[in-house]
């Protein structure tokens, strides 16, 4: 059977165009048109958001009142009002709602929306964000900006393009560009800091860090430099998880003593990963990112992390590249007191394409029938209890 490529991810990120200041100048016609500045009530308080207007004079969010005060003396200052922002808020999520079931609010005034394959019922993914905003607009009489893209990155990129009131679609093609001038310091998430350090590097533009070698990535970012080169190419799988539907699927337990045998730890590393796998399969999800977590006996904590080329609910995928993450973090004299296994980027399980391997002991239908039987054994025992059937390894040692 010859099957198709996958279908390209449309995601949508919606914000609401200076929120509470909106919302003022809606209830309150009369400040239509001024520097409206909502927070920094007190001398010592903080700005929570400005209208348009207030920005032109350079007050943004989280600046000092009296700073606030020496840009726009004769800006509007005025009390943060949540219960009616949060009221407001719930319109706008009930039209989002409408869209699409795959709906993650992420603040008061933003959200995603997974929109891949919806267009045989909302048309263009252009279209369905054009009727979006005129439908908030006609509830509220307040604007939004809309970011349409592969993933869910570049989304918040897109919205942040034509503000306000705009939208933005950033299609396969455009996304080199993209990236070629985006400077580093807009990029969400780098942070000042992490925007200056990256500055000393050389690199001026998202796409950039591509040229540094990843070793010098590894050392002066860590973990997070994994994620740098993924976004410096465009690349984000994280999905859009609406509420209640979990993120990340863990377990961990604290052994009954410190221990550096490594036969222990990776039994008890056998032990969470057939708890994760049991749970990640009983809600029909898969994920793409295994992680370790490991505590020391001086209780310093210890996380690995990779992420997979296919999502994954194998309890004997989770387990090997576990195994792969815990010989990275033994030295030999350590002693270790809790280990932990996760799994996160949960996406619904589906049936995707697969690259057979040409050089693995492994093949595709035996990952499938590895599955299966992990499916079979957790019918099992949901029926008859968890002691019904267990691995030949904990048969042979008891007590692991």
């Amino acid at each position: 059977m010859i099957t198709g490529a996958p279908m390209e991810r449309v995601i949508i990120h919606m914000d609401m165009d200076a929120f509470y200041a909106a919302v003022e100048q809606r209830d309150h016609p009369e400040l239509r048109g001024r520097p409206v500045i909502v927070g920094g009530t007190s001398n010592r308080g903080v700005v929570s958001t400005a209208s348009y207007e207030a920005r032109k004079f350079g007050v943004h969010s989280a600046m000092p009142r009296f700073q606030a005060e020496q840009k726009c003396p004769h800006g509007v200052f005025l009390p943060v009002r949540m219960a009616r922002y949060k009221a407001v808020s719930r319109q706008v999520m009930e039209v989002l709602d409408a869209f699409s079931p795959q709906v993650e609010q992420v603040s008061i005034d933003e959200a995603y929306l997974d929109l891949t394959g919806t267009e045989r019922y909302e048309g263009s993914p252009n279209r369905a964000a054009q009727e979006l905003k005129r439908r908030i607009l006609e509830l509220t009489a307040l604007t939004c900006s809309v970011g349409i893209a592969p993933n869910r990155f570049l989304a918040k990129i897109a919205s942040d393009m034509d503000k306000p009131d705009g939208l933005t679609h950033i299609r396969p093609e455009d996304v080199e560009s993209i990236l070629r001038h985006l400077p580093i310091r807009k990029v969400p998430g780098i942070g000042p800091k992490g925007g200056a350090r990256l500055e000393a590097l050389g690199v001026r533009y998202l796409s950039d860090i591509r040229r540094i070698p990843q070793k010098v990535l590894q050392v002066r970012f860590g973990n997070r430099s994994r994620r740098l080169l993924e976004l410096a190419k465009g690349q984000d799988e994280t999905p859009v998880a609406p509420p209640g539907q979990a993120k990340s699927i863990s377990s961990e337990e604290t052994l009954p003593r410190d221990t550096a045998d490594r036969q222990v730890l990776e039994n008890e590393l056998l032990i969470q990963a057939e708890r994760v796998g049991e749970r990640v399969r009983a809600k029909g999800l898969q994920g793409w990112t295994v992680t370790l977590k490991m505590r020391r006996s001086d209780y310093v904590w210890i996380t690995r992390s990779i992420t997979l080329k296919t999502p994954t609910s194998s309890t004997r995928t989770l387990y090997e590249h576990g195994v792969e993450l815990l010989k990275k973090v033994l030295n030999g004299s350590a002693c270790y007191r809790l280990v932990g296994i996760g799994i996160s980027g949960l996406v619904p399980k589906r049936h995707l394409p697969e690259q057979m391997p040409l050089f693995s002991a492994e093949t595709t239908m035996e990952k499938g029938s590895w599955e299966a039987a992990e499916q079979a054994m957790d019918t099992i025992r949901k029926r008859f209890g968890r002691q019904a059937i267990t691995r030949a390894r904990f048969v042979e040692k008891k007590d692991p």
